[in-house]
């Protein structure tokens, strides 16, 4: 049987709507209603942030999940990603704002421990390439409970060993030297690669604190003292770190990682496409089709459909978006790679509704869009 024309699926997740593999298989619903004949390649991506382990777990990664303290201590349980000698771990999975209790922020109290929980199981496992997903990150703690959680110790003026409070930023302001002789024993082996969308510094106006700690309630006063908490934790591990861009990922945990385990910080986006092998699953294929919940000036800044995009164009393969909503002209969504950009809202004006009937507006989408382009 002769196969119709190949088209790769490769959305990123829809916030507060669908994950990646769902957009993926709605669109494909439609498709094959429009064009059975199709040959439909589903390959749901992320760019770093909350989605990423699912999306490797569609393209046939184990999925494994640890028991690991959520971002405010409690007990909770997290997942990462593996394959060989990669393991590819989500800070949103394990201390990411979607794992606060009630969904209650706690801007001085949430922390990193659990994400280095998750990383020490991987090292323990095997793992000696770790790609780090930041994004959604509940706390703005530096990476200082990552690290912690990996055998470093923080100490204060007296070389005494700071014990763990419910205030990091305390904590933090304390430190006046580390001990690294017991970090867990793979890092001297293993490559960190931070996957990150963003690339603000630790500190300062375009920095951790003050471009994200609101999202995570804190109020003025809180900011400063976490600001100050931030600005002495760089200079025990290296002022030069903290001025790297994607020091200030995920509340200071990129800054943290650089720092103490060597980190390089690379494109989320790039990061996955690399991984899931994406300029071979699209050879030969006749159209690609990405997307995200907004499509918007924020989405030129290396979110995952523009790395998909512009991975598709120089496969020489045409790809179009399909959104829940885009707030670019048309010239800059030619300009940004697509040949064509569907929106829901086209569909469903009101993006309440919107939200909730996503994956039958999706399943429309594909629909249309087999129509146009197969």
């Amino acid at each position: 049987m002769t196969r119709g024309p190949l088209v790769v699926l490769a959305p990123d997740k829809f916030k507060g709507s669908l994950s990646a593999p769902a957009v993926a298989t709605a669109l494909a619903k439609g498709i094959a209603r429009r064009a059975p004949q199709a040959d439909v390649r589903l390959v749901p991506v992320a760019d770093g942030g909350d989605g990423m382990v699912d999306a490797f777990a569609a393209a046939g990664w184990k999925r494994v999940e640890v028991d690991a303290p959520g971002p405010t201590g409690e007990p909770s349980t997290a997942v990462y990603a593996v394959r060989g000698e990669t393991a590819v771990v989500e800070l949103a999975a394990a201390v990411g704002l979607v794992k606060l209790p009630g969904g209650r922020l706690a801007p001085l109290q949430a922390g990193t421990f659990g994400l280095g929980v998750v990383i020490a199981h991987a090292l323990d496992a095997g793992a000696r390439d770790i790609v780090l997903g930041l994004g959604g990150s509940a706390s703005s703690d530096g990476g200082a409970g990552l690290l912690r959680a990996l055998g470093l110790r923080l100490l204060d003026r007296d070389g005494q060993e700071l014990a763990a409070t419910d205030d990091v930023a305390a904590v933090l302001a304390q430190v006046a030297a580390v001990d690294r002789g017991g970090l867990h024993p793979a890092v001297a082996t293993a490559r960190f690669t931070l996957a990150c969308d963003v690339d603000n510094p630790l500190l300062g106006p375009a920095g951790a604190v003050a471009v994200y700690a609101p999202q995570k309630g804190a109020t003025t006063r809180q900011m400063v003292k976490l600001e100050e908490a931030l600005t002495n934790w760089a200079a025990v591990l290296g002022t030069g770190y903290a001025e790297i861009g994607g020091a200030g990922a995920a509340g200071g945990t990129g800054f943290g990682v650089l720092a103490v385990l060597g980190a390089q910080v690379r494109s989320g986006i790039d990061v996955v496409l690399e991984l899931l092998e994406f300029t071979e699953l699209v050879g030969g294929a006749k159209l690609v089709v990405t997307g995200e919940g907004s499509l918007d000036h924020q989405s030129m800044h290396g979110k995952a459909p523009v790395g998909v995009a512009a991975a598709a164009r120089r496969a020489g393969v045409p790809v179009v978006a399909a959104v829940g909503r885009t707030l670019l002209s048309p010239g800059e969504i030619r300009a940004a790679g697509f040949a064509a950009c569907y929106p829901l809202s086209d569909l469903e004006p009101d993006p309440g509704r919107s939200i909730i009937a996503a994956a039958e507006l999706l399943e429309r989408l594909g629909e249309r869009i087999a129509k146009e382009h197969l």
